[in-house]
């Protein structure tokens, strides 16, 4: 699916909210929905399925400021369940992130 679709965007705003219905996080939830805003605006474009790039996101504002060894507060098995990822992809697609946001 193309990050740039409007189905791409509900898809991954329903997944984060999801996301942080279950773990909520007030700031961590802005900021996740901000890098969607980003990403969803970017010029370059960016293919793949909407789990992993809601994964990457939260994992990539997650971890901006702190190592990053996983999404605060969440054991990786329970945030790959949650997600329908491995942790390996939403570390590719978090990286990724950083990379077109500057983050």
């Amino acid at each position: 699916m193309n990050a740039t679709s409007p189905e791409f965007e509900a898809e991954c705003r329903t997944l984060l909210d999801r996301y942080f219905a279950s773990h909520p996080d007030a700031m961590m939830h802005k900021r996740a929905h901000k890098a969607l805003r980003m990403l969803w605006g970017s010029e370059t474009p960016v293919k793949g399925n909407a789990n992993g790039w809601a994964a990457g996101i939260i994992y990539a504002v997650g971890t901006y400021d702190r190592p990053p060894v996983g999404v605060p507060g969440v054991l990786n098995s329970e945030f790959e369940k949650l997600m329908g990822v491995s942790m390996g992809a939403a570390r590719r697609r978090a990286a990724a992130i950083r990379e077109l946001l500057m983050l």
